[in-house]
């Protein structure tokens, strides 16, 4: 009979839990949620809060990339240009929330971003979930190859059984898998890793748009661009906006027209190719993405280690306490925690907390994240520190009058200590290397300034190199000081 109980208390909780994140998500993707209720006042909020939000994903040069203008680090390229055109023709001024290309719908239909400007192909899965504007340029698909095998592929057909590289989610997947007929299609996150692949031998070619294309051959000469005759050679690229935003489309395609009308976007590319060929180190041009990424992830993982201290303490406490539902609660929290992805978890807070009103930054978000994936883990490792220190000295403790709370805050933590301590470090390090997930939401880490140098400097391997050199240094440099640590203070 208790153990039918206590399972009926657990399919309880874990009932009210899961129904609880199933609420979320399905206010998020419902195709009547927030987003269609608002009706057509976008342009009007703009215009209100006079600034426009666009999202773009800045690793598609010459599109949108980042570069040190004035001594700043700065997103720049033609689709920026496009953006503010946008914005001045509006009246208002521009704001630019950099994601991953992956997230940038998603931010859209949460209300994070007004509008996408970031190469974005029309295709007929996207109008369904998006609104797109007149296009201002027609992307025709090309084909990266290496110079060296330039004569072995003339043609579609040549391609038979060769692998072939694109980007997720774009037109090009649609066309590689679709009109390449025999190919193996590998499909990737960002062009820098696919075009990096082709130039390693680990892939035999990739289609990528032609203005893409052509900027990689021009950085590195191993690389040939060609151009098979596709049954849907150009796409158009347009500015992608909330389903209902119809005034707000209008007006985006009076800025558009004016674009068209007087040749603006080449002058935009013009524009880009030369910030793109300034002649300096590549140090110079990049180090401080490595700079500020290192300081970020540090700052990521100190929040995440503190506060997750925090929270593990208390669920570890509750874990082994006599109430039934403070042990269900830590439980459940540490399971589901444990048992889901950090990258599940932080799109959860990143765009779950847009519904009750929470427009959580890409950092506090990644923050939050990380704090409440640590906290699992951290009240296990706690718990396990508790539950060494012999019965014994919880039963002294008890002799001598002490309270619970008194016996765990001067007999059983003291001792506990000495055991978790190396677990508390393993864990700090642990942290520093999880960040790197955190790039997907636009949280500023290493990784993710990595990427941006992958994609402005169309060096596939250095910047990750750098990268994990740095990765190295913080974490064995960190593991040496908390080694020094526990010998000076729980061995003398």
């Amino acid at each position: 009979m208790i153990v039918m109980k206590q399972l009926k208390k657990w399919i309880i909780v874990l009932a009210i839990f899961f129904m609880s994140f199933s609420g979320a998500f399905a206010t998020i993707f419902a195709d009547d949620g927030k987003a269609k209720t608002q009706n057509d006042e976008y342009l009007t909020k703009i215009k209100k809060r006079s600034y426009l939000i666009v999202g773009m994903s800045a690793d598609y040069a010459p599109l949108e990339f980042h570069a040190t203008v004035k001594g700043q680090d700065t997103i720049v390229g033609a689709d920026v240009r496009v953006a503010q055109k946008i914005a001045n023709d509006m009246g208002v001024k521009l704001q630019i929330k950099e994601l991953g290309f992956d997230a940038l719908i998603g931010a859209m239909n949460t209300g994070k971003v007004d509008m996408v400007i970031s190469g974005m192909s029309e295709t007929p899965e996207r109008e369904k979930q998006v609104l797109f504007s007149e296009p201002y340029m027609y992307e025709e698909q090309a084909m990266v190859i290496r110079k060296a095998d330039e004569k072995k592929y003339k043609g579609i057909m040549d391609f038979n059984g060769k692998t072939i590289g694109a980007q997720k989610q774009t037109m090009q997947e649609t066309v590689a898998k679709q009109q390449l007929p025999g190919a193996k299609v590998r499909s990737l996150e960002k062009a820098t890793d696919i075009v990096g692949q082709v130039i390693n031998k680990k892939i035999d070619g990739a289609v990528l748009a032609g203005i893409i294309a052509d900027s990689y051959a021009y950085q590195d000469k191993s690389l040939k661009v060609i151009y098979p005759k596709f049954v849907t050679e150009k796409s158009p690229t347009a500015v992608a906006m909330p389903l209902k935003a119809q005034s707000l489309k209008t007006q985006v395609n009076k800025s558009i027209n004016t674009i068209k009308k007087q040749g603006l976007f080449k002058k935009y590319l013009t524009s880009s190719y030369k910030i793109q060929s300034q002649n300096s180190s590549f140090w110079a041009k990049y180090g401080n993405f490595f700079i500020t990424g290192t300081l970020w992830t540090l700052a990521f993982a100190a929040i995440a280690v503190f506060f997750g201290s925090i929270i593990g303490t208390f669920m570890a406490l509750m874990k082994i306490s006599k109430n039934w539902i403070l042990k269900i609660i830590a439980n459940v929290y540490i399971e589901f925690i444990r048992g889901t992805p950090l990258l599940v978890q932080a799109f959860m807070i990143f765009f779950g907390t847009q519904i009750i009103g929470l427009n959580l930054s890409p950092f506090m978000a990644g923050a939050v994240a990380m704090a409440i994936n640590s906290g699992a883990y951290v009240a296990e490792i706690i718990r396990s520190g508790i539950n060494s220190v012999p019965l014994g000295q919880k039963e002294a403790a008890a002799s001598l009058g002490f309270s619970y709370s008194q016996s765990m805050r001067f007999v059983i933590m003291p001792q506990a200590l000495k055991s978790i301590w190396p677990a508390l470090g393993n864990e700090f390090v642990t942290v520093i290397k999880e960040s790197s997930v955190l790039s997907v939401i636009g949280a500023t880490e290493l990784m993710f300034q990595a990427s941006i140098v992958q994609g402005a400097s169309f060096k596939p391997f250095l910047p990750v190199f750098i990268a994990a050199m740095i990765y190295f240094v913080l974490t064995f440099g960190i593991s040496r000081i908390l080694a020094l640590i526990e010998t000076h203070s729980f061995k003398h």
